[in-house]
């Protein structure tokens, strides 16, 4: 993927920042918790495994995202 696919050209700066910086809400995050902790206890039933998993995966999508969002804001930073 080229640097200028990378970019989000198409989103304010203001909202590159909350992307940048954005977190997993904090009820989300709260579940996140408990279902690490039972599954490192191997407490989690096979729903709950994949619920793990789907949570997991939705974590990465949004590390993805943040990370193009602050590599946007980088070359704009570069490119005024």
């Amino acid at each position: 993927m080229s640097n200028e696919a990378k970019l989000l050209s198409n989103v304010s700066v203001p909202a590159l920042k909350a992307l940048a910086s954005g977190l997993l809400a904090p009820k989300a995050q709260s579940h996140l918790d408990d279902l690490l902790a039972r599954n490192s206890d191997g407490k989690l039933s096979e729903g709950e495994t994949k619920e793990l998993d789907d949570l997991i995966e939705q974590i990465d999508e949004l590390n993805l995202l943040k990370a193009r969002a602050a590599f946007t804001l980088s070359q704009h930073d570069k490119n005024p």
